[in-house]
């Protein structure tokens, strides 16, 4: 069965309002062209998301925020959400393609149409809390899909794995409360946003690393920490915020990971998946700063998912 692969062509209009920022457009065709160039393209089927409507944001953030997101968005240039993120005159409609694209992807798995799902969005969202924009984010994306499934298939365990560099800490803040949600993030540590080393909660599996860490070193946290955590957990669905700022040539960080170890968590996350939801599986794009790695990357991620049985 193939990939769903969800965008929208209004995510690449976003604009943080800095010259050469690197949360940029280009991410997504580098994505694009890396799957044509690759063959992965023909075994993906390709998907426009829809807008997030209100009643799916409200789920994962307060009101007034979601109010305070609208009335920012500016009608000509730019303004700022916080001191990271910015916004122009398309960013309201690529935040809600983003946020709906998780949406979406939950209702295509949920209804068996596709297996694995991943969503090829931007701005990213692991940063965005209850209340707030942060780092590049201005809606939690996963957080919002991961609300729709409990909402609206009732499910009683989501398991949201995140490997990007940075810790997903506005994921963690909506959900640390949330006993129906495990939460497992690998992080370099200290780093931005220097959350998530000391935080206890039962739901919570992070992971502060230190900078270095390549492939070895992760993958032995993992298979210690998150992947006994998970089949205890039996998960009904599993989520991925799939952050590629980890890569060895990504100088957003400071680890050295590889496309092979992004190859090897897919894997074993596609074999839980397997093993307790029906091998439900959706992934939703995070970091990921310099083009060709990115491209490889992702290309690497998505391939794995659609050839997993």
């Amino acid at each position: 069965m193939t990939v769903a692969v969800i965008t929208h062509s209004h995510c690449n209009l976003h604009d943080n309002g800095t010259p050469h920022h690197p949360e940029c457009g280009e991410r997504l065709d580098a994505i694009n062209n890396r799957m044509i160039m690759s063959g992965v393209d023909w075994i993906s089927r390709h998907y426009d998301s829809h807008c997030a409507e209100r009643e799916h944001l409200l789920r994962a953030h307060d009101a007034d925020y979601v109010e305070r997101v609208f009335a920012t968005a500016p009608q000509t240039g730019f303004s700022m959400l916080d001191g990271d993120t910015g916004m122009n005159v398309h960013s309201l409609d690529a935040a809600l393609h983003a946020a709906g694209a998780t949406v979406m992807a939950v209702d295509l798995v949920m209804a068996g149409t596709h297996k694995h799902a991943f969503c090829a969005v931007r701005p990213p969202g692991h940063h965005a809390g209850r209340n707030c924009a942060a780092g590049f984010c201005i809606f939690n994306n996963v957080a919002v899909g991961a609300a729709h499934a409990l909402e609206v298939y009732a499910l009683e365990r989501i398991a949201i794995i995140d490997f990007d560099v940075h810790h997903g800490d506005g994921t963690e803040e909506i959900f640390r409360d949330e006993q129906r949600v495990m939460f497992c993030s690998s992080f370099q540590h200290p780093f931005y946003p220097f959350t998530g080393a000391d935080t206890n909660y039962p739901n919570l599996r992070n992971l502060p690393l230190p900078a270095g860490t390549g492939g070895a070193a992760w993958r032995e946290a993992v298979s210690a920490t998150w992947l006994p955590a998970l089949r205890e957990f039996q998960p009904q669905l599993v989520m991925i915020s799939a952050g590629f700022d980890s890569h060895l040539e990504d100088d957003m960080g400071g680890f050295n990971l590889v496309e092979r170890d992004y190859q090897w968590i897919t894997r074993e996350l596609c074999q839980i998946a397997k093993e307790f939801s029906d091998g439900r599986v959706v992934s939703c794009l995070e970091g990921g700063y310099e083009l060709s790695p990115l491209g490889r990357s992702v290309t690497t991620h998505i391939k794995e998912l659609a050839e997993f049985h």
